[in-house]
């Protein structure tokens, strides 16, 4: 894992973890042909761990090609973007909210193909499920570094028809990404409105596939 894997959590997808899967505990489905949320982010995490393993040899542009699929699948990237956008998402425009959905996308897979580049080693846990009433349920997980430090990394996940979704990340089991970005999305549309929030997501996924 390359630089300020910490930091990568933060960011999306995770923002979002620096992991191998060293354990898959099976959880009860909540709605009939609902895949279980712990299966479902097994997919998330095969991805990066494989994508990890081959970073040098995709490159930037491959990274991103073969997350972005496996991102989408495990995100409800329209619902995190409404909810970190807050009441400002219903004045806006059906075409400048599928601009700003795009942009808020494209950012976060940029930020994946980014950041997870090498392997290092690290593990991941998957501790328990948990409800969250009313409809809701919380994946609980352990990352531990390859300096063998851990950090409790928590997803929010809900039903999205009959596919369980990532809707946020809390990392340390309590810092709420969504809750980040929204106050970073305030800030940008109270100083110049969705197009400059939009110019702005857009802005960061150019300099992530720039390399920086």
């Amino acid at each position: 894992m390359s630089r300020s894997s910490i930091s990568t959590c933060r960011e999306f997808a995770a923002i979002l973890a620096l992991m191998v899967v060293a354990a898959l505990a099976p959880t009860g489905v909540a709605g009939q042909g609902a895949s279980s949320p712990s299966a479902h982010l097994d997919g998330l995490y095969r991805a990066l761990i494989d994508t990890m393993k081959q970073g040098k040899e995709l490159g930037l542009k491959g990274r991103y090609d073969k997350l972005a699929p496996v991102l989408f699948d495990t995100y409800d990237v329209h619902l995190m973007a409404r909810i970190a956008v807050g009441p400002s998402w219903d004045s806006m425009p059906p075409p400048q909210q599928a601009r700003l959905v795009d942009a808020f996308s494209r950012m976060m897979v940029a930020t994946y193909a980014n950041r997870f580049d090498v392997f290092s080693g690290e593990r991941f846990e998957i501790l328990q499920t948990v409800e969250q009433p009313p409809a809701d349920k919380i994946v609980k997980t352990r990352v531990t570094q390859s300096n063998g430090k851990t950090v409790a990394l928590n997803y929010l996940v809900r039903l999205a028809g009959a596919e369980w979704k990532v809707v946020d990340v809390f990392l340390d089991g309590t810092i709420s990404e969504l809750a980040t970005r929204r106050a970073e999305f305030t800030a940008i549309l109270k100083s110049g409105g969705p197009d400059a929030l939009i110019s702005s997501l857009r802005q960061q996924g150019d300099k992530l596939l720039a390399g920086g």
